[in-house]
């Protein structure tokens, strides 16, 4: 433990050469989002969550770097894997965790989101997580306190530590030293397109870190001008998969969904999920991903899901603590006085 002790010290205070000085490396207060950070950026948040990683797979699990600091995971929107995952993150790291369910809040008694905000403001915390419905909701609380803000997923707009994680379980399963990026991989994401934050979280987060990216969708689960995000649609799974080196699924968001978007489940498994059968006409090396839940037997067949060697989906669930343990850490050295992380005024998520 020793030794693990002092690479996690120097990784968090040390600078890396092809990165900025100090809190330069990561300029921002919040993580509201992918679609504002750099290249470099995105990458010094994976590779700071290298040592976590490492740190996780060990018996003794816990550092001390957060200690004395209260972190509110402040959840408006029903989840179980990804509030867990935060608050593991946050005790791993020492500091005190508070959930706040939105079925057992003022919200529920029409407090306004805003008087929430500001309720949240005053106790003080050291870094809010939040999880809301509606998009933009987490950037108009990120307005109203004085703490780092971390989306964990907003409406259909952003989910940026699930992009952060499966590009971590990317580079983890290909082998890929700390600072490398996914030039040329090429990377097939299919499913519900048009409502999930995943989607294009990870379509900003792959293509800003240069891999190659088809979509998939059934024509009324597909944005408009989605060419414009540096992808190519496709509405022929087949066709999307060929080259293929990744393949992401997406869960239907039937709980974002009015009106009538596909004919049947039957028939979305037939043209759209990853079936055993379409699973084994690709490459022996091809990836499976999936963000979970998984709607098992419609978008993904269960043999496929548990594959022992191709499937990352387990993996992916690893690297969600290890990045939000990176996300905390790197958000709250301004705040716990880390040399070089003091207050830089002008940057701003």
């Amino acid at each position: 433990m020793v030794s693990m002790a002092i690479s996690i010290q120097e990784a968090s205070h040390g600078a890396d050469g092809r990165y900025p000085e100090g809190g330069l490396a990561f300029p921002h207060r919040d993580l509201t989002g992918i679609s504002h950070l750099a290249r470099h950026e995105i990458l010094y948040l994976l590779d700071e969550a290298e040592q976590w990683l490492a740190l996780n797979r060990q018996r003794h699990k816990r550092a001390e770097l957060l200690s004395g600091l209260t972190i509110i995971n402040a959840f408006f929107e029903n989840s179980t894997r990804t509030l867990l995952s935060f608050e593991i993150a946050g005790k791993r790291l020492g500091a005190d965790v508070v959930n706040m369910h939105a079925a057992t809040s003022s919200v529920k008694k029409g407090e306004t989101l805003i008087d929430t905000a500001m309720t949240l403001n005053a106790m003080r915390a050291d870094a809010i997580v939040i999880r809301h419905a509606s998009s933009g909701a987490v950037q108009l609380i990120a307005d109203k306190v004085d703490c780092p803000v971390l989306n964990a997923g907003d409406g259909s707009h952003e989910h940026p530590t699930q992009a952060l994680l499966d590009a971590l379980t990317i580079r983890q399963a290909l082998g890929l030293p700390r600072q490398s990026d996914l030039n040329g991989l090429r990377i097939t994401i299919c499913g519900d397109i048009l409502h999930s934050r995943v989607a294009r979280s990870n379509i900003l987060a792959l293509t800003a870190l240069g891999a190659v990216v088809n979509v998939c969708a059934p024509p009324a689960l597909m944005p408009a001008e989605i060419e414009a995000m540096g992808v190519t649609p496709f509405h022929d799974f087949d066709a999307a998969l060929e080259g293929a080196d990744v393949v992401m699924m997406l869960r239907l968001q039937q709980e974002r969904m009015s009106g009538q978007f596909i004919p049947s489940p039957r028939e979305y498994r037939h043209l759209y999920g990853l079936t055993l059968d379409r699973f084994g006409k690709l490459p022996a090396g091809v990836l499976v991903m999936h963000p979970g839940p998984m709607n098992r037997g419609i978008e993904i067949d269960s043999q496929v899901a548990d594959h022992p060697t191709r499937s990352l989906i387990t993996r992916q669930v690893e690297s969600g603590v290890a990045i939000r343990m990176a996300c905390l850490d790197v958000l709250t050295r301004r705040a716990r006085a880390v040399p070089g992380w003091e207050d830089l005024g002008s940057a701003e998520a």
